[in-house]
């Protein structure tokens, strides 16, 4: 029966809120409005409790929501009292209890109670629990960017996953809205207390009029009857109200906790015993002044001097233990003593000297740059980049740093903290003085120079780089480089989650008919291998599912997803100027890479004679080196039959060189022969 109420608990609310609007609607018998009035002082109570066990504020969220049902509970509990008070003189046993008993039958004292109860919930602590929310709102919101950015930092940094990123930037989203809604909420508050007011004000002058005009009964009796069960009204209102708003205060001036209030407030306040036995001091010295009483203060103070003695004594032996400094300890919980599965995909290793290039106060330090990269380079190649783990290692030089990437090392370099790298934008750009380098991600000749001589390397034609965006842009490149390791199986089966939220029918047709996630993965990374973006992922796998049903061959596949992409490659290569400048290779060499082919369990691969791979590679070595030098990649073209065959056979000695077929050439691109490779002499 429990659990089917939980189910229904939306329908229960709903019947709830309608419910309190019927109370303004339709008379209530005397026990019904009884039974209604215990319930208030019941909710009331329970908010205030759970509010004191409560150790972050948002644990009770619904707080402000349900600071204005129950203002309207009361609000409805109100006018049906009313109702009875006016036409019955009457309201049932809860109200005249509180009219005769709480405050003795005597009106003058109810009235009193009654506008202390009012002043202190609507002066005191509504005005200032409104207060502490708006002034805590403003700073949430304020704080928003710098703890945006420190979770960055800690991502960055691999100390949380991203799942934790998310879950603490929605907390930090969840604290604003809280404040701000609790800022709202407390005029609900505040408002019931004026309504409070009014509604006895009214009720006794309706009362008056009724008693004295339509029953005939004289001024002093009417004022007495009507006035007392008026007053009984308001405080079995206001005294649930009270708790309400109290139980506000508390849960908008909780700060920094880890436990309830009780606890807090017991071990806080038993923290420093010589405080206890100062003030308890000062009171049995007050209880000796002539006029006081003296059994109150010298009673008190005896027992406050007594608990600071006792717990003096008893915090002395943890003072005094050997090997301790007086700062508590934190706790130490019991932790799985397996092995960790698996090493951090990304990592950046740096030496000791390096550290100060994380935070950079004048503008974006090393992880500020990490985090935009990542950014960056997943729009750009079209997959999740992964946390890059940045940490000291002691082992390193104290300039150095080392990429590494599933715990192997894939570049290293070195940069010097407080300097600035200066590299030519041209040959001919006059030299500066300084200390001779290389740039690490390229290669070129390069200095560094103080700072003091950037306006002097721009103007002769240098290119000034900060140490942290050295580092960042040599980790940009391993990561673009190394794509295709990056992407992970878990990261191809999530990727295409997504696509199957958007177009079901792509996955459908492909997956698992025609390939397996596996294939998928295996597909994606022989293209981020060759340099493509997989950015376009619903028309790769289109492409991919067209490729297996044509061919039924992975490898062949790949190359009809690669003739899809024949804008996206020649955009790439070209630019607007759609003119490729490519080596071509000789029919000759084309029939001899075709004939050298060679079947292993990693798929066809070329196996040429020594000879010729020797004069072929120390050919395209040369052409890469003076098309470089015009700031040009190196693209050598091929017919479609052998265009994998020529990759698998340069690709070792020349990972980052583009080779294309003639049918992955868009229709508008024109093609420039820069050079053709051939055959060498001798070697048939």
């Amino acid at each position: 029966m429990l659990a089917r109420l939980r189910g229904q608990t939306d329908v229960l609310m709903a019947v709830g809120v309608i419910g309190l609007i019927g109370m303004m609607i339709i008379p209530l018998p005397t026990w019904v409005l009884d039974l209604l009035l215990v319930s208030n002082i019941a909710v009331s109570l329970s908010v205030l409790l759970i509010a004191m066990y409560l150790a972050r504020p948002l644990e009770f969220s619904v707080l402000p929501s349900l600071l204005l049902v129950t203002t309207l509970f009361r609000l409805g509990l109100n006018i049906s009292s009313t109702r009875l008070v006016l036409l019955h003189a009457d309201a049932g046993r809860v109200i005249e209890a509180f009219g005769n008993f709480v405050v003795g039958g005597d009106l003058l004292v109810g009235c009193v109670v009654f506008i202390i109860i009012v002043v202190i919930q609507f002066v005191v602590i509504t005005s200032g629990s409104g207060r502490v929310a708006e002034v805590a709102a403003r700073f949430t919101l304020d704080e928003m960017p710098g703890k945006q950015m420190s979770i960055d930092a800690d991502l960055n940094a691999g100390a949380i996953t991203e799942a934790e990123a998310r879950h603490r930037r929605r907390e930090i989203e969840r604290e604003a809205d809280f404040y701000g809604a609790m800022d709202g909420a407390s005029k609900f508050i505040r408002g019931d207390a004026i309504a409070g007011i009014v509604i006895v004000g009214v009720n006794i002058l309706g009362g008056i009029a009724i008693g004295v005009g339509r029953m005939g009964m004289p001024l002093m009796e009417a004022l007495q009857r009507y006035a007392l069960l008026t007053v009984g009204d308001g405080l079995v209102s206001q005294i649930p109200a009270l708790l309400i708003s109290t139980a506000t205060g508390i849960v908008v001036t909780r700060a920094a906790s880890e436990h309830d209030l009780g606890r807090d407030v017991a071990s806080q306040l038993t923290a420093h015993p010589r405080a206890l036995t100062i003030a308890g001091s000062m009171l049995l010295a007050l209880g000796l002044v002539p006029g006081l009483p003296k059994f109150s203060f010298l009673f008190l103070g005896a027992l406050v001097v007594g608990a600071g003695q006792w717990l003096g004594r008893a915090r002395a032996p943890l003072a005094s233990a050997p090997g301790e400094t007086g700062v508590t300890a934190p706790t130490v919980e019991a932790t799985d003593d397996r092995l960790p599965l698996g090493v951090d995909r990304l990592a950046l290793d740096i030496g000791y000297s390096l550290i100060a290039l994380l935070e950079h106060p004048g503008g974006p330090g090393l992880l500020d740059r990490v985090t935009a990269l990542r950014q960056q380079l997943s729009r750009e190649l079209g997959i999740p980049i992964p946390p890059v783990r940045v940490r000291d290692d002691i082992s390193l030089p104290p300039n150095e740093y080392v990429i590494r990437l599933r715990g192997s090392e894939r570049a290293r370099g070195q940069v010097r903290p407080g300097m600035l790298m200066a590299i030519p934008n041209r040959p001919d750009a006059p030299p500066l003085p300084g200390e001779e380098t290389r740039e690490p991600v390229f290669d070129l000749p390069a200095r560094w120079i103080a700072r003091e001589q950037q306006l002097q390397a721009e103007t002769r034609g240098h290119a000034v780089v900060e140490p942290a965006a050295v580092i960042a842009t040599h980790l940009s490149e391993t990561i673009r480089r190394h794509a295709a390791e990056v992407l992970s199986r878990q990261d191809v089966a999530d990727l295409i989650d997504q696509v199957r939220e958007r177009e079901p029918a792509v996955v459908t047709e492909l997956i698992p008919e025609l390939a397996t996630v596996g294939v998928v993965h295996q597909v994606l990374r022989e293209l981020l291998e060759e340099g493509l973006s997989i950015r376009d992922l619903p028309s790769l796998l289109e492409a991919l599912a067209d490729g297996l049903r044509l061919s039924g061959q992975v490898q062949s596949a790949i190359e009809y997803v690669r003739m899809t992409q024949a804008e996206a490659i020649c955009e790439r290569l070209c630019g607007q100027g759609r003119l490729l400048r490519a080596i071509t290779i000789s029919p000759e060499l084309e029939r001899l890479v075709e004939d050298c082919l060679v079947q292993t369990p990693d798929g066809a691969v070329c196996a040429l004679p020594p000879i010729v791979t020797t004069a072929v590679v120390r050919e395209l070595g040369s052409l890469s080196q003076r098309l470089a030098a015009d700031g040009r990649e190196t693209v050598v073209l091929s017919s479609p039959r052998v265009r994998p065959l020529v990759r698998s056979a340069i690709a070792r000695h020349f990972p980052r060189v583009w080779v294309l077929s003639y049918a992955e050439l868009a229709p508008q691109v024109q093609v420039e022969t820069v050079a053709q490779l051939g055959l060498p002499e001798g070697a048939i």
